[in-house]
C-alpha cells in the first residue's frame, strides 16, 4: 500500500491527480509509437474545438470546466505547435476565437482509429474494477459545485473542539471498541500476535482485575481511541494498547490519551512506568518522548512482543522554573 493510499480519502485529490498523470503519461507514449504529434493533456480543448468549432476561451472555459487563465495558456502552447488559431468572431470583430488549424484537423482524423483503441483499453479497465467509476467522478463532481466544502469542513471542525472530546473509563459496553480500535492498528503495521489476542480479547482478565485500568476517547457516540495500564508486578506498569482510529488521526487524542494513563499511574503510586514499541513509529516515539518517556538501550530483556525493538521509561518531567524578576533583566 502506498503513503497517499494510507491517507484515505484525506489524499483524494492526490490521488487523482497521480492518476491522471499516469494516464496522460500512457497516452503521449501511445501517441509517439503511432507517429501522432497530439498529446493528452491537449485532447479536451482540440476535441471541443473539432466538434462545435470556432470557440472563445471564456466559452471553452465553461464547457470544459476549467479557469479561463488555463485555457488560455493550454491555447498558447497549441498556437506555439501550430494545431490552433485565433480569428476574430463573424458578428463580434473584437471578440477573439479559437480555431482549429488545418495541421490539426489532418492529426486528430488520423487519431481516430488510436481513439477506439484507447476507449476500449480504458473501457476494459474500468469494467475490472466491479465499479461505475465515469458515474462516480459525475456524482462527485456534481456534489463539489452543488454543495460547497469549505462551510461544510468549519462545521465539522468545529465539532472536533477539543472541549467535544471525553476521555472515559472502561465500561463493558466499550469492550468490542478495544479490540477493534487495535486490530486496526497492528493491521496496519505488524500483526495481532498471540499476547494481542489474549489481552484484546479479555481485557477484564488480563488489565482490569491484577489493578489496572482503561481508557477511551469518545466524541458523541463514536469511541476514537483507548489506552491502557497494565500491570506487570507490584507497582510497575506497562502503558500499552495505545490506538487511535485513522480517521481522526491529528486531533490531540494520542496526548490526552496518554496523559489519562499517567495520571493514573500516578495516582495509583506507581513506582515504574515503561512502554515497547517500535523505532519506525517516530510520531508515536516523539509523543512518547514529550510526556516524559526516555529511550533505553536496547529492547526489554523480558519483551512479551516479537515486533518490539524500543523501551522506554517513564521519568516524571521536572517541573519549569520560573524566571525571577531579577532573572527576567539580566
Amino acid at each position: 500500500m502506498s503513503f497517499l493510499s494510507e491517507q484515505g480519502a484525506l489524499a483524494l485529490a492526490s490521488r487523482l491527480k497521480s492518476l491522471s498523470d499516469g494516464y496522460y503519461e500512457a497516452v503521449d507514449q501511445v501517441y509517439r509509437e503511432h507517429g501522432s504529434q497530439l498529446q493528452a493533456r491537449w485532447f479536451p480543448l482540440l476535441r471541443l474545438l473539432q466538434e462545435r468549432g470556432p470557440t472563445s476561451i471564456g466559452a471553452a472555459a465553461s464547457e470544459l470546466g476549467l479557469t479561463h487563465s488555463a485555457v488560455s495558456q493550454l491555447a498558447t502552447k497549441l498556437a506555439a505547435s501550430g494545431f490552433v488559431r485565433a480569428r476574430a468572431g463573424s458578428s463580434d470583430r473584437r471578440q477573439r476565437l479559437l480555431a482549429l488549424t488545418a495541421k490539426a484537423e489532418n492529426e486528430l482524423k488520423a487519431a481516430r482509429p488510436l481513439w477506439q483503441a484507447l476507449r476500449a483499453s480504458v473501457e476494459a479497465r474500468l469494467a475490472a474494477t466491479g465499479a461505475d467509476v465515469l458515474q462516480a467522478l459525475d456524482s462527485l463532481q456534481k456534489n463539489l459545485a452543488d454543495d460547497p466544502m469549505p462551510p461544510e469542513v468549519a462545521r465539522r471542525r468545529r465539532g472536533l473542539d477539543a472541549d467535544a472530546i471525553r476521555i472515559v473509563p472502561y465500561s463493558a459496553a466499550l469492550r468490542p471498541h478495544f479490540y477493534r480500535l487495535n486490530a486496526e492498528w497492528l493491521s496496519k503495521y505488524y500483526r495481532i500476535e498471540p499476547i494481542d489476542h489474549a489481552v484484546l480479547s479479555d481485557p477484564e482478565k488480563h488489565i482490569l482485575e491484577p489493578g489496572g485500568a482503561i481508557f477511551f476517547a469518545v466524541l458523541g457516540d463514536e469511541v476514537l481511541g483507548t489506552c491502557a495500564l497494565m500491570p506487570e508486578s507490584p507497582g510497575v506498569y506497562e502503558l500499552t494498547k495505545m490506538a487511535v482510529t485513522e480517521r481522526r488521526q491529528g486531533l490531540g487524542l494520542g496526548r490526552r490519551l496518554l496523559d489519562a494513563v499517567v495520571a493514573e499511574y500516578h495516582r495509583r503510586g506507581g513506582k515504574q512506568l515503561f512502554l515497547e514499541s517500535h523505532r519506525r513509529l517516530q510520531a508515536a516515539l516523539k509523543l512518547y518522548a514529550s510526556a516524559g518517556f526516555e529511550m533505553q538501550p536496547g529492547r526489554k530483556p523480558d519483551s512479551h512482543y516479537q515486533r518490539s525493538d524500543v523501551y522506554m521509561i517513564y521519568r516524571e518531567p521536572a517541573p519549569k522554573r520560573r524566571k525571577t524578576a531579577g532573572a527576567a533583566q539580566a
